[in-house]
């Protein structure tokens, strides 16, 4: 369990479970605000863990299990972004396309309204 609840609304999490939060919000593909709102914490409270973690205040030790809920939020964030970033790279290839379609159609018209005489000598 990586909370223990206190008298107060406050809860006192685990140092395994602030390790494990600080690795997975350094990893390249990942926001502080993604994995605390996967973790259901406060950004700011993972901000501290990351500049307690630098100062050397809980050692980085690795953690065999995460929690389950959070793994799988996780990699549904994950899946999330990659979808997102697949739609966008579909939109832009689509964009293209439709600007050379209008360019192609242009240039139709061009060649058919000038079909006659093109250099201007009626001779």
């Amino acid at each position: 369990m990586p909370a223990i609840k206190t008298g107060k609304k406050t809860e006192k999490y685990t140092t395994e479970f602030k390790v494990k939060a600080v690795e997975w919000s350094h990893q390249a593909h990942r926001s502080v605000k993604s994995v605390a709102e996967a973790l259901d914490i406060h950004p700011m409270m993972l901000s501290r863990w990351r500049k307690e973690h630098r100062e050397g205040k809980f050692a980085m030790k690795r953690v065999k299990r995460a929690p389950a809920d959070a793994k799988k939020k996780i990699s549904e964030q994950d899946e999330i972004s990659r979808l997102k970033r697949q739609i966008a790279e579909l939109q832009e290839e689509n964009d293209i396309l439709k600007k050379f379609q209008r360019f192609q159609a242009e240039e139709r018209r061009k060649r058919s309204g000038s079909s006659g005489n093109t250099d201007g000598n009626t001779a």
